[in-house]
């Protein structure tokens, strides 16, 4: 692995709808060269909607892809612009990007010097934390998010937030699976510290797995920074 491969990182931004639209000014204020905004809808009970700072079921998912020194710089003025942690705000987040092809780390590594010339180089203030957090990811047939939710919630699951895809692939990609697939899918996005990743993953293969009406399966991504989620600690 390059080390240019090692710098990059993908933001997400899961935010409240009614800030949505002053994230996306900042994103294209701060000439963000590679990002998208997608529609998702939370999952948690209100009461722990509140203290995660999302306040309605509604969510917009900003996905960037950033230079590790560009992405940090985000997290920190997401935080100051959005108040994330605040209330009906949102959380920030950003996963290693372990590869990507020569074009895309060439462009990015050029945006991170342009970057580098023309930001103060600062530490990351601590409100941005490190290495507690993982993300895991579900994915399952259409109607079955919540059934993900309830058995998560079961290992400690505080909320989570749902994205509708369809599948795409050929007959001979699911006979390879000897399953049955259904196209229309919800992935169900759960962030969780470390203690809690390994139970939440196994009670959602048992109860949601492919062997389950929901034909899911469960995977986990490593956090690296996150912001607006202190409220959330215990």
């Amino acid at each position: 692995m390059s080390s240019n491969d090692q710098k990059m990182r993908i933001l997400m931004l899961i935010t409240s709808a009614k800030l949505a639209d002053e994230a996306t000014d900042l994103f294209n204020d701060e000439d963000v060269p590679i990002h998208y905004r997608l529609v998702g809808a939370g999952t948690a009970p209100s009461e722990i909607m509140d203290i995660l700072g999302l306040g309605s079921t509604e969510k917009d998912i900003f996905l960037s892809l950033l230079p590790k020194n560009f992405a940090d710089g985000m997290l920190v003025k997401l935080r100051k612009s959005l108040k994330l942690g605040s209330a009906n705000s949102g959380i920030a987040f950003t996963i290693p990007l372990t590869s990507a092809n020569n074009f895309v780390l060439k462009r990015l590594g050029e945006v991170s010097e342009e970057y580098s010339r023309t930001h103060k180089e600062r530490k990351v203030e601590n409100t941005v934390m490190e290495n507690k957090y993982t993300m895991v990811a579900a994915i399952v047939d259409q109607g079955h998010g919540e059934e993900v939710m309830n058995a998560a919630r079961s290992e400690g699951a505080r909320g989570g937030t749902v994205i509708h895809g369809r599948q795409v692939g050929d007959e001979t990609a699911v006979n390879f699976w000897g399953i049955s697939l259904q196209d229309e899918k919800e992935i169900v996005m759960i962030i969780t510290d470390d203690e809690h990743k390994l139970p939440i993953m196994k009670v959602i293969s048992r109860e949601c797995g492919v062997n389950s009406e929901a034909k899911g399966f469960v995977v986990s991504l490593p956090i690296d920074r996150v912001i607006g989620i202190n409220d959330f600690d215990e």
